[in-house]
């Protein structure tokens, strides 16, 4: 509408996203209004230009299953050249898309925090990296599942120095549990923010089968530095090791060692490349809240 609050009949809206993907279009009707249908989640931008007056952009993130209604836009004649552009800083973009990965858990319950269906998600802050470690470390369903591998071990009678019964278990869950701190905390957020690289899997979700298993293998030694490039994944790597050095304080004497801290490095890596696998064929089925971006290039 005009600054009288008339509609402006024909106004031309432009909608756009940073990634460069294709712009829409639309021309308001009568009483001034405009749609867009069909589109992804994820950050806009919306340029509007009429004859007569000046052009205005506004920006915003699409959530989800929303439906969003812009509040109404007010347009300045040219005489009085005014342009106002609300936009959101790209460390409050990357926000929200850390909003939405916390939503993600499998089957409703099981956290997937760390898998980005957004093929060009901003990189986090330091801040950010330690903040998704943080609340990955204290979600309780990972307590649980941390008290699950304890058993199996006591089962197993792993470790046996530990023990058994009640002081043995409790043993090795703290040992368990320790082992998921150290390695969240230099894997996924210290060493990150001190080499400047992401510690998220970026899902694919096109191409053959073959080079989506090549691609999920690949980031098991690979990560997406903080300017987007591909780049060997020292954080992780060095990570593992960290935390298998620091196994050394709390395992039982006769397994500590060189051989369990490259040992639980291995088991790490052999980990990670089977996660990643599974996350590109498996986890998004059973994942409510995912967003519904477009899948990354081939």
């Amino acid at each position: 509408m005009d600054q009288t609050g008339a509609s402006i009949a024909g106004a031309h809206v432009k909608f756009a996203r940073a990634d460069q993907s294709p712009q829409q279009e639309a021309l308001a009707g009568d009483d001034g209004q405009f749609s867009f249908v069909k589109i992804a989640p994820g950050p806009f931008q919306l340029t509007i230009e009429a004859p007569g007056f000046a052009p205005q952009t506004i920006s915003g993130i699409l959530h989800p299953g929303e439906n969003q209604t812009v509040p109404q836009i007010q347009l300045a004649v040219a005489s009085a050249v005014t342009q106002v552009q609300v936009a959101l800083s790209r460390v409050e973009v990357a926000e929200a898309e850390i909003k939405d990965e916390e939503k993600q858990r499998i089957l409703g319950v099981i956290p997937n925090f760390y898998v980005s269906y957004v093929p060009h998600a901003l990189p986090l802050t330091p801040k950010q990296k330690f903040e998704l470690a943080w609340k990955n470390m204290v979600d309780p369903v990972n307590f649980a599942v941390v008290g699950a591998f304890a058993g199996v071990q006591q089962a197993q009678n792993q470790f046996s120095g530990y023990g058994q019964g009640a002081q043995g278990y409790g043993k090795r869950y703290g040992a368990s549990y320790a082992d998921f701190v150290t390695s969240s905390f230099f894997g996924d957020a210290l060493l990150p923010s001190l080499l400047k690289q992401d510690p998220r899997y970026f899902y694919k979700g096109t191409g053959g089968v073959r080079s989506r298993i090549l691609y999920a293998l690949a980031n098991a030694v690979i990560c997406k530095g903080d300017k987007g490039r591909w780049q060997a994944g020292y954080s992780g790597l060095l990570g593992s090791l960290a935390a298998g050095g620091i196994s050394n304080l709390y395992y039982p004497p006769k397994d500590r060692g060189v051989g369990l801290t490259f040992e639980g490095a291995a088991i790490e890596l052999g980990e990670s490349a089977a996660a990643n696998l599974f996350q590109e064929f498996v986890v998004r089925k059973f994942t409510p809240n995912v967003p519904k971006y477009r899948p990354a290039h081939p």
